[in-house]
């Protein structure tokens, strides 16, 4: 279990397991490559819908590396000016690289959206928080419910806060 202490010492728990089933997760180079592009076409267009849904793009440091990474994400409203997203990673075994990189720096990552760089602070939801913002997402985009059904681990979902 990762774990990271608030400012306000509430305990910000990013906890989840690895599965035993699931799809394999997309990698290698040509993933990197549709990830580039996708990543340069958001912060073209301001994170217009892609697919259907909102899309932003989440910079993260790297857990073992300090490198930064850029993923573009899909992403769901949240309770005040927040925006949720979800470890999905198509219903993967394991969880997406970047969900580790969060657990480890929940504070250093960045989003693009809607046109503007916004530094955030990450909250991996659990309880009830995390169950009502998974019946919305999948109320708004039931293929998240899909990859859910692909594994045995629970999806992340996580939500993203502006710094003050």
């Amino acid at each position: 279990m990762l774990t990271r202490d608030r400012i306000d010492g509430d305990p910000m728990t990013f906890d989840a397991r690895r599965g035993t089933r699931g799809n394999r997760q997309p990698n290698g180079r040509l993933m990197r490559w549709v990830n580039s592009l996708m990543t340069r076409r958001v912060r073209r267009s301001g994170g217009r819908m892609m697919m259907g849904l909102n899309t932003l793009v989440l910079t993260t440091v790297g857990r073992r590396s300090g490198v930064e990474r850029a993923n573009p994400l899909s992403w769901f409203p949240g309770p005040d000016g927040s925006w949720l997203v979800v470890a999905s990673a198509n219903g993967a075994v394991d969880n997406p690289a970047w969900y580790y990189n969060l657990a480890a720096h929940p504070d250093r990552a960045r989003i693009d959206v809607d046109g503007d760089t916004i530094e955030v602070t990450a909250e991996h939801l659990h309880g009830a928080d995390r169950e009502q913002a998974w019946q919305e997402i999948t109320t708004t985009a039931p293929r998240f419910a899909q990859y859910q059904r692909k594994t045995d681990r629970q999806l992340p979902v996580i939500r993203l806060t502006r710094r003050s």
